[in-house]
């Protein structure tokens, strides 16, 4: 049986106030304020770093015919009504066991790590950058993870949008069975990760696996009303978090990583600043983002936009925007912490914005994509952060230029960004 969102049923809501107040306990008069201090930052709605919550707040007050002809809000909810469908699983499911022998330890395999033709075992394996092995989805724990994330946004903005109860139970259970339960819970770390056969049992590299978290966090915020989480989940997922931060900032594989001059050492920082500000640690998360501005933005852009380090590749559009998808997410992460970083620019003007400018004419057409690129250069994979791009800034020619690209309205970002 199909599971409708309850708010499609109920009459009109209430004014915003109302809702943020009843709802999720914001005072009506904070509505007008500007975010609190960084040991604070969300009075004003659902405990979310990767978007303004007030957005969410906003669109969630709309009238109900309004939000009931809404693609994003119609797609959503068909994403949450499959996700009610799912078992619980977790990463003790896999029939390989990693070095350590206990199937808790999260493993998987470098994506770009090959036999090697000239061994009769093919060992050890061969790297061939932008080359994805289909070998990696022998061992699933990284879609595992990409999907217990996955599930929680959707579950949790379904959550949000309804008040249905029944979306954070499920939630809660596939969380609990993930995370928290001692039988099938995965251990927070990453030491086996993006391992190539024959040569290492686990890269710094392999840390990217899980850059997917902040989806994972902020669905947890958008969950925490619920009287669905137990007291015991909520400990037992917040010292897995905890844990995991840990690991990723104490291990020589975690420390090796946020050293990484390149896509891999920006999706570090969001890791970290993302669990920081789940697990309330708001210095850290504010040194990080500083340290962002130079380490990130000073040294992985260059003035006129280029991004070497990524353009280097042999996916160069893939990795240019993608890097620029993890800068948008720090970016954005600062917005609600007060570091600054969208309008950051060092003195010879390397910016994000920059960046972006750089991709734009690639991307409409009015400059050959003249690189290598063995998966061809696909410009509609830059819109999600031109869109995020354009209303932080509210930069009047990039709001044109998302115009311009007439993308799919009824994605999810709809739901995120004004």
């Amino acid at each position: 049986m199909m599971i409708r969102p309850s708010c499609w049923r109920r009459p009109l809501m209430l004014a915003l106030g109302l809702i943020a107040s009843a709802a999720h306990g914001a005072p009506v008069a904070a509505l007008a304020e500007k975010d609190a201090a960084i040991a604070a930052p969300f009075p004003t709605g659902p405990r979310i770093f990767s978007h303004d919550p007030r957005v969410l707040l906003r669109k969630r007050a709309r009238p109900q015919a309004e939000r009931k002809n809404d693609p994003a809000l119609v797609r959503l909810f068909d994403d949450a009504d499959k996700a009610m469908r799912e078992t619980p699983f977790s990463v003790v499911e896999k029939a390989v066991l990693p070095p350590s022998g206990d199937k808790h330890d999260y493993l998987s395999l470098a994506p770009y790590a090959w036999p090697d033709p000239r061994k009769p075992n093919g060992l050890p394996y061969l790297l061939r950058d932008g080359q994805i092995n289909p070998e990696r989805d022998s061992i699933p724990d990284h879609r595992a993870f990409a999907r217990i994330c996955d599930l929680t946004e959707t579950l949790g903005l379904a959550y949000f949008f309804s008040d249905d109860e029944r979306f954070a139970a499920k939630a809660a259970q596939l969380l609990r069975t993930f995370f928290v339960a001692p039988a099938t819970r995965m251990s927070p770390n990453l030491k086996f990760a993006q391992i190539v056969r024959g040569k290492d049992n686990g890269r710094s590299s392999g840390i990217i696996d899980t850059a997917v978290i902040v989806k994972l966090v902020d669905g947890l915020g958008l969950l925490t009303p619920s009287k669905s989480f137990t007291p015991a989940d909520r400990r037992g997922l917040d010292a897995w978090l905890r844990d995991y931060l840990t690991w990723l900032r104490e291990s020589d594989l975690g420390r090796k990583e946020g050293r990484a001059g390149n896509n891999h050492g920006t999706w570090y920082d969001v890791e970290v600043v993302a669990l920081a500000l789940a697990t309330g640690q708001a210095d850290l998360a504010s040194e990080t983002l500083n340290f962002a501005r130079k380490r990130r933005i000073g040294r992985q852009i260059d003035p006129d936009g280029e991004q070497p380090e990524e353009l280097r590749r042999t996916r160069p559009w893939h990795y240019a925007v993608f890097n620029l998808e993890a800068l948008v997410l720090l970016a954005n992460m600062g917005e609600r912490t007060g570091v600054d970083l969208w309008r950051y620019q060092t003195p010879d003007g390397r910016s994000i914005r920059q960046a972006l400018a750089w991709l734009l004419p690639f991307a409409f057409g009015e400059k050959p994509w003249s690189l290598h690129d063995i998966d061809g250069m696909k410009p509609d994979a830059i819109e999600p952060a031109l869109r995020e791009a354009a209303a932080a800034l509210k930069d009047a020619e990039l709001a044109a230029a998302v115009e311009k690209m007439k993308q799919d309205r009824g994605d999810r970002l709809r739901l995120l960004v004004d």
